[in-house]
This record gives C-alpha cells, structure tokens and sequence, in this order.
C-alpha cells in the first residue's frame, strides 16, 4: 500500500529518507507498484535520483539527490568509500565485543568474489535471549554484505531467511512478534555535494524493531547506542 515516508533530511541538493523494512528503493529490483522512490517524489514534489541501496527488508538511512550533478558527486563518494554508514544488527548468540570481518563476497548473485570489509561493535547483550546486538560500519559496499559477514561471523542476523535459520527466525516471530530482517540503517555521513559540510543523518529505530528488542532487554534509543571508532 502506497503513502508517505518520512524525510530525515531535505536541502536543495539531498534527501535521505527512512524507508521502512519491507519497501524496495525503486522498481529495478521487482515490480512493486510502491517503491522508496515514488514515496520520495512524491514527497517532494520532483524526480529523484537514488545513492545506494538498501535490502527490502532492512530498514533505515537512505540517500537521495536531487540533481544529477548531486547525484555524480554522492555516487563518487559512495564508490570511494568516502561515506560513514552504520547498521544496528540483531544477531544469534555472543559475538566479539568488537573486529573486523575481511572476507570477500559475490560481486552480485553468480558473480566473482570480490574483497568486502566490515567492522563492528558489540553494543548489547541480551540477559533473557541468547542475541546481542551489533553496530556494523561497512567499509566497502557489496550485495548483503552485512548480512554476509554476519553469518561468516558465526552469528547470523535473526529474521535472515536467506543467511539465517528457519528455526530460530520462527521463535522469533512467535515470541517477539519480530516479522522483519533485524537489521536497521542507523545513520549516514557524507560531505555535501555542493557545499562541502558533513552531514550526519540518524534514522531512529522503527516500533517493528523497536518493540521486540526491548522485550529482550535491548537498548533501542539510537542516541544511546555506540559505533565503531
């Protein structure tokens, strides 16, 4: 069902939204009538030109422009890694208080390997499940990267039908009604593509995440939580 989506920041250049989980970015990835980008044109009132991506069932932070000229400028620090992301990611079990995952994935589906790097920091433990709750700040931008390493990890994200567990995602859903990827697009940080100063969006956690991490006894303010250095 079509309607509108929230903006967290909007200037003559930009504009990043906070998509919920469940919405595609645009049409080229399936036929959805209702994508992220009509939301956002429709919002605005102009086209817009989508930065990156964001998986369909993940949540959070997501970059339009709204120029051509902005959109060349975002895609080229996109590319060179010149964007801070972080991602608040439920996993299965205890992992590290905090590393880095250097472990090459498929360039696309059926593609090559190509090198992917991810740090991350353990932020919560839950004290009635055993999950724990992850900043992942990736520092390269491969198809479900995150998703991914999380599961090379050993600690796969909950709600993951494709890199997850059938079992556990069940329990899940019956116990905490969590009936989405646990996986959340925290904040984005880049440099304004014509001014130059840093910008610095947060997508506060949504109640369909929210809620079933603080049935497990898991922070959900995202002012509160840490990030990697």
């Amino acid at each position: 069902m079509t309607g509108p989506i929230v903006l967290l920041h909007v200037d003559d250049d930009v504009v990043v939204a906070d998509k919920p989980s469940g919405l595609l970015v645009h049409r080229g990835w399936d036929d959805d009538d209702d994508v992220a980008l009509f939301r956002v044109r429709d919002a605005i009132g102009q086209r817009v030109h989508p930065i990156h991506r964001l998986d369909r069932g993940t949540s959070g932070a997501l970059v339009f422009a709204r120029s051509p000229a902005a959109a060349a400028a975002l895609a080229r620090a996109f590319e060179e890694g010149a964007v801070d992301k972080r991602y608040v990611a439920l996993v299965r079990g205890r992992p590290p208080d905090a590393g880095v995952v250097d472990h090459p994935v498929p360039k696309g589906e059926g593609k090559e390997r190509v090198p992917a790097v991810t740090r991350f920091a353990t932020v919560a433990r839950s004290t009635v499940e055993r999950a724990s709750l992850v900043v992942a700040a990736p520092e390269t931008g491969r198809l479900h990267q995150i998703r991914r390493h999380l599961r090379h990890l050993g600690h796969p994200l909950i709600g993951d039908v494709n890199y997850g567990s059938g079992e556990i995602n069940r329990h899940y859903r019956a116990r905490y009604g969590l009936h989405r990827l646990a996986l959340h697009a925290l904040s984005v940080s880049f440099a304004h593509p014509t001014t130059g100063a840093r910008i610095v969006v947060v997508a506060p956690l949504p109640p369909d995440l929210a809620g079933p991490l603080a049935a497990m006894e898991l922070p959900t303010d995202a002012a509160a939580l840490d990030v990697p250095a």
